[in-house]
């Protein structure tokens, strides 16, 4: 092999973790490199996209910042390929030097309660997944009939859960949330929404900003129990406590004197509470809550107190799991694959030559969006010190091209161009109903068809639809 030939490099996912990771490699000047960025679905940026809330527009700057990784050209985006369907770890090894695994964490944890399984409970991700577009969510999905539904959990995405269902339609016109969604929050029959979270106010991870929003909606209330936040500033404990949670405490203590000012919905924000069953029969129709206090331990346990809140839907919250991957080790106690400094290690804490992890599926779902740009950037690092022992390694000379595998496993994929179309069509969107800069095509069949429209019009053959 001629060592001035690109190292070649797979990265799984193309969310921030798997593009800062090719931001990494392309920023080097120790290795050439030639970088594929592989994803199931047609459209990149994974989270920025799928799970940023709609009305936060000033995050999803980032995805400025990423699409202009995908424009270097050592870049290629290859979507509508999903790992483990259309391709397998060994067939990339027919392609590629080394591959990055960067897919997430996509699924929600469980509360562990009777009645959990109820039509009427669903994962908090589910619903984000909903109103921001994704292409597995139908429209259907959320009919919003409940006067009075709860959020568990006490982090952002429980927050924006609730933003969400408590902003007006009028409030969320202005974003990208696609049309259907839109309308189908227009006829939300919620006008009550309980916040749960098992400890106290000190303990929650909302970050400041996040939680102030809440107190600045026009279309609701905000009630907070003045019992749950009785605690003294200057104490020993709180002036130990981190920032934000002293700031949490101090607006929340606000919040606790004013008057409902009779909005149209109502936010009840209670601290020490946890779920202990889910009531109904064909579909939920009450969540019986139960009192909880700290042990000496400081874990939390219940106080034998009970109530229950008549609500028609519950949400849970209370944290983000990775999936395992075809071939791929996979530790199923803390849902990460096994690693060191980024190298993917074996059943016996072998490295697994060529084969490295990023973001969450490397350390857990932990940190914001930025905090995947130095974990990728470590990665790299132990990649690039790899680097002469995979020239060679795993595919040689007369490596395949991915089009190639592709091609003989019946797979099809989308490109870098086909994505822009789609964007060209949302935008198109956005102008044709009055909506801001873009709307969310929100299904496979609306984004298949923006590809197809601007192949039509003589633009690159787009790819089709995953087999």
């Amino acid at each position: 092999m001629n060592f001035s030939d690109p190292l070649r490099i797979a990265v799984i996912g193309s969310g921030p973790a798997g593009i800062y990771a090719a931001d990494a490699l392309t920023r080097q000047s120790q290795e050439p490199v030639a970088v594929d960025i592989l994803d199931r679905l047609p459209t990149p940026y994974g989270l920025v996209r799928y799970g940023v809330a709609p009305d936060h527009t000033s995050i999803k700057g980032v995805a400025r910042a990423l699409r202009r990784v995908l424009e270097e050209p050592q870049v290629r985006f290859i979507g509508g390929v999903e790992f483990g369907t259309h391709v397998t770890r060994e067939e990339l090894a027919r392609s590629y030097d080394a591959v990055i695994y960067a897919t997430g964490a996509a699924v929600d944890r469980r509360l562990g309660v009777a009645g959990e399984d109820l039509p009427g409970s669903v994962a908090a991700t589910d619903f984000v997944n909903w109103y921001c577009g994704h292409p597995d969510s139908a429209v259907e999905r959320f009919l919003l009939d409940s006067e009075e539904v709860a959020v568990v959990g006490a982090g952002n995405v429980a927050l924006d859960v609730v933003r969400i269902l408590a902003k007006s339609a009028d409030e969320l016109r202005g974003t990208d949330i696609p049309q259907p969604m839109l309308e189908v929050l227009a006829a939300s029959k919620v006008r009550r929404i309980h916040l749960l979270c098992r400890r106290g106010p000190a303990h929650a991870k909302f970050s400041a900003n996040e939680l102030r929003e809440i107190g600045k909606l026009d279309n609701a209330d905000v009630v907070v129990r003045p019992e749950d936040v009785d605690i003294d500033l200057n104490s020993e404990a709180m002036l130990r406590a981190a920032r934000a949670a002293r700031t949490n405490v101090a607006t929340l203590g606000e919040w606790a004197q004013r008057r409902p000012q009779g909005r149209p919905r109502s936010i009840d924000l209670r601290f020490w509470v946890r779920p202990s069953a889910l009531l109904g029969e064909e579909r939920v129709a009450g969540l019986r809550i139960e009192g909880t206090t700290l042990d000496e331990a400081q874990r939390v346990v219940g106080t034998g107190e009970y109530e229950t809140l008549p609500v028609g839907m519950v949400f849970r919250s209370i944290g983000y799991a990775s999936v395992p991957l075809a071939g791929v080790p996979f530790d199923p106690e803390t849902r990460t694959v096994p690693q060191a400094e980024g190298r993917v290690l074996d059943t016996t804490g072998a490295v697994v030559t060529g084969d490295y992890v990023a973001g969450w599926l490397k350390r857990g779902p932990s940190g914001v969006i930025g905090t995947n740009k130095s974990d990728a950037a470590a990665t790299v690092r132990s990649l690039l010190a790899d680097a002469p022992a995979l020239r060679g390694g795993r595919a040689d000379a007369t490596a395949e091209p991915i089009e190639d595998v592709l091609t003989s496993v019946g797979a099809t994929f989308t490109t870098y161009t086909d994505w822009l179309s789609i964007e060209r069509a949302e935008t198109e969107l956005a102008a044709d109903l009055g909506r801001g800069e873009r709307v969310k095509l929100h299904s496979w069949q609306e984004l298949y068809s923006a590809i197809g429209s601007a192949a039509a019009a003589g633009e690159e053959a787009p790819g089709q639809p995953p087999q």
